[in-house]
Parts: C-alpha cells; structure tokens; sequence
C-alpha cells in the first residue's frame, strides 16, 4: 500500500515501559528512550491512498485520521509502532481494515480546518465505541526544525509496525523519506481518545513533545512473521 499523509501534528507523553508493555503484541517489548517510553496522538490527512502501482482509490483514499500509538520494538531488533485505535471518516475504511487486516479502525465524525500557521483537529468517534469518543486539539506551527532532537527522532523515525493478525504477530516495513518537522505549540487540548486506548490520565497533563509535519509519502511492504 501507498499513502501521502499530510498536516500532521504528533503529541506525545512519556511513559513508563512497564505500563505500556501489556498492551502490546506478544513478541515484543516497549521501545525505550532513556528508560521511558511514549503514548502519541497523531491527528493527520490521510490522501491518494491506493495499492502497488495503481491509481489511487477514489474518494475512500482521502480522509481525516487520528491515531493512538505505542512504542515497540522485536527480539529481531525491529522498531515499530503499535496502533492502540485508528479514528477515520470513512465508515468502509474501517469495516474493511477491521475485516482484511485486523487493524483497529474506528468509524468517526471528523474535521481538520487550517488557518495559516493555526490547525485545528475535532473528532467524535460514531462505531464501534466508545460512542463520542474524541475531542478537540489546537496548534499553533512555528518553525522548521534543522536538527530534530532524540526525542523527536524516537517518536517519528519509525519504518515500521507491530500488530496482530490472525493469531500471529506481524511485522510491516514502511517506507519514506525522513520527516520535514516544524515547531508547534499545543493551544488547546480536549481528549479522551487516549483513555479509550487503554492510557488513563495522560490527557490532563502537558505532553512532553509536540511537533507538526505537512506531508511525506509512504509505501508499505510486505509483512513478516515475528518469532516469540
């Protein structure tokens, strides 16, 4: 599969590992910088979605998303993320993800609304549940990042996923060049998506990074079965 992912805005919290580590696939462990791990809310645009070297799908290959993610990382030493929920616009793009990949899609009302270096996130989950699940989020982009710090490295990095399918856990490559990152500041932040994935608490305080990137292209590979 092939994506552009645009106008994205990656909040994240660090964690204790051992918190993290029952929510993952069986397989691997939480990934850790110095001693911590990270909870994101990703809020994007997903665009041009499409499979190998066909045209991109129409009207279902563009949507808004939000996602919650962990941290992981295989005895075979692949670093991945874990996707806790994945909201989406797209009431077929969540019915089929669920159905082809066991990817956990929510079906949500959602808007992305961009005012020069202003963007705003509203979304309200509609299925499976919990019903009204969301919130709202605003930030303010400033400057290109030159040198992204390790932090913004760990969370962003990240050439690949961990999940679940059949039984059986699955690694998948990812492919794209790095990510051109800006400076943003949180203006407002009303969420309780992250609760709903399994991390209480965390939306009430300050996160401890937040950052934007406008658009990269990505292509999947084919995935490989993680031994453990």
């Amino acid at each position: 599969m092939r994506q552009d992912w645009t106008r994205l805005t990656f909040v994240h919290w660090a964690v204790d590992p051992a918190i993290i580590a029952p929510l993952l696939p069986a397989g691997t462990r939480p990934d850790t910088l110095d001693g911590v791990t990270y909870v994101g809310l990703i809020p994007f645009e997903m665009r041009r979605a499409g499979f190998a070297h066909g045209p991109a799908v129409p009207f279902f290959g563009d949507f808004a998303e939000t996602n919650v993610r962990l941290y992981s990382v295989d005895e075979e030493g692949r670093h991945g993320v874990v996707f806790r929920s994945l909201e989406t616009s797209r009431l077929l793009v969540a019915i089929g993800a669920r159905v082809a990949f066991a990817t956990p899609y929510m079906w949500a009302r959602m808007r992305i609304s961009q005012d020069a270096d202003r963007i705003e996130y509203v979304t309200r989950r509609r299925w499976p549940g919990p019903r009204g699940a969301g919130g709202r989020l605003v930030a303010t982009l400033g400057d290109p990042i030159t040198h992204p710090s390790s932090v913004e490295e760990f969370v962003t990095a990240r050439f690949g996923l961990h999940t679940r399918y059949l039984g059986r856990t699955l690694w998948i490559p990812n492919h794209h060049v790095p990510w051109s990152l800006r400076e943003a500041t949180l203006d407002v932040l009303d969420d309780d998506l992250v609760a709903a994935a399994g991390v209480p608490g965390l939306a009430g305080r300050a996160p401890d990074s937040v950052v934007h990137a406008d658009r990269v292209h990505t292509v999947f590979g084919m995935p490989t079965l993680v031994r453990g």
